[in-house]
């Protein structure tokens, strides 16, 4: 699944490296409390990235799934072990297998799927 590399990828030492898994002509929105970010290509992407605060940040998807092209992830993120929000995201995956378009929604008010329900790992 393609979004489950993006996501470890966004997650690890070198975020960088997730344009590997993008189309060149790469369009997302990433709505975050307060503002969007949006993009049509790697290159935004790649400032999207370099923006990013540097934190022990972990996606956690609890629900996945694929219907022809589209992928569809549910999770929360963490921050250095403890729950920081939740998002819903979908991408599109081009034949070659690679990101053509993304979109996600975080917040910090809402849960879908209650997360301390799952593994009872919330603090």
């Amino acid at each position: 699944m393609a979004l489950r590399a993006y996501m470890a990828s966004m997650d690890s030492r070198h975020p960088e490296r997730t344009l590997d898994l993008l189309e060149p002509d790469f369009s997302f929105l990433i709505a975050l409390p307060g503002k969007e970010v949006t993009g049509k290509s790697k290159e935004d992407f790649a400032a999207y990235i370099a923006g990013r605060n540097p934190v022990d940040r972990s996606h956690e998807i609890l629900r996945y799934s694929r219907d022809g092209e589209l992928e569809t992830v549910y999770g929360v993120v963490t921050e250095g072990g403890r729950y920081s929000g939740s998002f819903l995201s979908a991408a599109v995956v081009s034949p070659g297998g690679l990101l053509a378009r993304y979109q996600s929604f975080f917040t910090t008010s809402f849960e879908l799927v209650d997360w301390s329900a799952q593994d009872g790992s919330r603090t």
